[in-house]
């Protein structure tokens, strides 16, 4: 651990700007700039800070090497060389081909770890964000240097981004390995670099109150939101530092932050952290609608993913045309894990595939849940959901997000996921054909990041990944409030219920409001708020994390994984759709196992031996 601590984190300013001046402020062939040159200049700051966002083109062709913060946004994470996603190290999804992340999923992290610690091809977090806290400390220590900049405002917006960056820094650590010392200053070579770690809620509290200063300067510069609220305004959705964090996002992840620390896993305080989290999310929901942002349509709800650069609903999120200088096209490696190679082609391309218990957290369109066996069969009874055709009156999400068996796909009519015995003969569809790399083991694909191109679709849509939108913000508050006030009562000060704000969520796409019947306690209704988060939210990053927080992952992960066989059949009134489904296990390789070490990453093993204050029993090696 020490390496990385004081190589990659707590080097020096002398180091930083004579041996990586070049690497960082773009300058070529030799500097001779002292710091107090570089930090003098406004010019130069930004170079030296922007890479935090974008990097430099130093790896394949003209990318963006991934020592920067888009390496843990949603979809870049996923779409990393090695192809498999954060979803498919959990129960939620299995890939179609075997990769690293099968031993993850069952256990083992192994040499698995390099791909998250340190390899700059891959989706380096831990040396990463390292290097980020280290670049937003020498920024918020040399800002008084400053000699030429525009105006006051320029500065305030510069302080706000380094609190900002450095508190989402820590906040991805924190994420991946669990609590950390807060570093907020430059510590050299001869300061004390073993330091203790804070709890885990103490290190959600210390994230929280840098969004929160960040929130303070973004007010003083005037970066509540960086473009034009008006819908159809000039500079609506179209300012160019729109990848840069604003206002209404340091409140919003204030809100995540404060959730995280009031969950079961960080809870310090009871019911009073989960009250600070409700006040803080229904403060981010208020401050985001007063500035413009909204929940989308339903007509225009996937433009939030496919279609569209940034969305009114997206607080902050990043655009992967100005990453790519176009749009994805089905040959991009950002979907690599999610293609199966019959769409796109490729004979390396994964598929995500996800599970039977996936699916059947999508409810029927009257709000019947389908989670257990009993929940079937209660909706079975009152007549809304049979087995043998589950694939109609479904919550509307469920085709926007998952490519189920006879799916319309554009070029291919529909999806054919099935087999049939043709005179004794068995015949295999190509969506399942082994002969195909990535089809499906477990009968379904995920859809909702696809965008529908293929090699009989050949188009570029615009691809907008949600870092943090505002529909996050009220599934927050639902959690927070219905864990502090019950399902029925609003938070002090705010105007939804807990099932009120579920609700919202659910109007706006055209799903029945939550059934009374799951309404009438805190325990009953909070079985139906993960459910709504998890549908919701579903294939952005977010599974992984919540599973942890809620310490729902001893459970879901230890369970059998679950698809469904799909056999064409005559129409039958016992099998009204022409196919018989038959729920199956899927194979013991893409199974999901559970120990407690896995709620954190590990360290490298050599680092364990190198730090005494920094507790390492927190990240037991697995």
């Amino acid at each position: 651990m020490k390496k990385y601590i004081i190589l990659l984190f707590w080097i020096g300013l002398i180091t930083l700007f004579f041996s990586s001046c070049e690497k960082y402020l773009d300058k070529a062939p030799i500097s001779t700039f002292t710091p107090e040159e570089v930090f003098s200049n406004f010019g130069n700051i930004h170079l030296y800070f922007d890479a935090v966002y974008k990097g430099q083109p130093t790896r394949q062709s003209s990318t963006n090497d991934d020592e920067n913060l888009q390496t843990s946004y949603p979809l870049y994470i996923d779409g990393g060389p090695r192809k498999f996603s954060i979803d498919q190290l959990t129960d939620l999804t299995v890939g179609g081909r075997i990769r690293e992340d099968q031993p993850i999923r069952l256990g083992t992290m192994g040499t698995n770890l390099y791909i998250f610690y340190d390899d700059v091809l891959q989706r380096p977090q831990l040396t990463t964000m390292f290097r980020i806290i280290r670049k937003c400390n020498t920024l918020l220590e040399n800002i008084g240097n400053i000699k030429d900049a525009p105006t006051q405002e320029d500065i305030y917006d510069l302080i706000a981004q380094a609190h900002f960056v450095r508190a989402y820094a820590h906040y991805d650590l924190f994420r991946f390995w669990g609590p950390m010392p807060y570093i907020d200053k430059v510590i050299g070579p001869y300061d004390q670099w073993d330091i203790p770690r804070l709890s885990k809620y103490e290190t959600c509290k210390a994230i929280a109150n840098d969004f929160d200063t960040a929130y303070t300067f973004f007010a003083k510069a005037g970066k509540i939101r960086r473009d034009n609220p008006t819908v159809g305004g000039v500079g609506h959705l179209d300012n160019p530092d729109m990848f840069r964090p604003n206002g209404v996002a340091a409140k919003a992840f204030i809100s995540r932050m404060l959730l995280y620390g009031a969950s079961p896993l960080n809870n310090a305080h009871g019911a009073k952290d989960w009250e600070d989290a409700a006040k803080a999310s229904w403060e981010a929901i208020q401050l985001a609608e007063q500035n413009g942002y909204f929940l989308l349509s339903a007509e225009n709800y996937k433009r939030n993913w496919v279609g569209s650069n940034y969305s009114d609903e997206a607080i902050w999120a990043y655009a992967y045309a100005e990453h790519y200088g176009r749009g994805i096209d089905y040959t991009n490696q950002m979907l690599g894990y999610m293609l199966t190679g019959y769409f796109s082609g490729r004979t390396d391309w994964c598929a995500d595939c996800p599970t039977q218990s996936c699916i059947d957290r999508f409810e029927t369109k009257w709000g019947d849940a389908l989670n257990t066996p009993e929940d079937r069969e209660a909706a079975t009874t009152a007549g809304n959901y049979n087995e043998q055709d589950p694939f109609v009156n479904r919550d509307p999400r469920f085709y926007i997000d998952i490519l189920y068996n006879q799916a319309p796909v554009i070029g291919y009519e529909k999806a054919n996921i099935y087999w049939e015995d043709v005179g004794g003969t068995i015949v295999l569809q190509d969506l399942i054909k082994p002969s195909w790399v990535g089809i499906t083991y477990t009968g379904y694909f995920q859809r909702k990041w696809w965008g529908d191109q293929s090699v009989k679709n050949n188009i570029r849509p615009f691809y907008c990944a949600p870092i943090i939108r505002l529909a996050e913000l009220y599934l927050n508050y639902a959690e927070a409030a219905n864990e502090a006030y019950g399902p029925n009562a609003p938070a002090p000060g705010a105007t939804l219920t807990a099932v009120q704000a579920i609700n919202v969520i659910r109007q706006r796409i055209g799903q029945a409001d939550v059934q009374s019947k799951y309404t009438g306690s805190k325990e009953a209704f909070r079985d139906r708020i993960k459910n709504e988060r998890i549908v919701e939210l579903c294939f952005e990053t977010h599974y992984f994390f919540d599973e942890r927080r809620w310490m729902d992952a001893p459970k879901w992960m230890a369970a059998p994984n679950m698809g469904v066989d799909i056999q064409k059949v005559p129409v039958s009134a016992e099998y009204p759709a022409g196919f018989k489904y038959t729920r199956k296990l899927v194979q013991a390789d893409h199974q999901t196992a559970w120990k407690d070490a896995m709620y954190y990453f590990p360290f490298y093993p050599n680092d364990y031996f190198k730090m005494r204050a920094f507790d390492m029993s927190i990240n037991p090696y697995w």
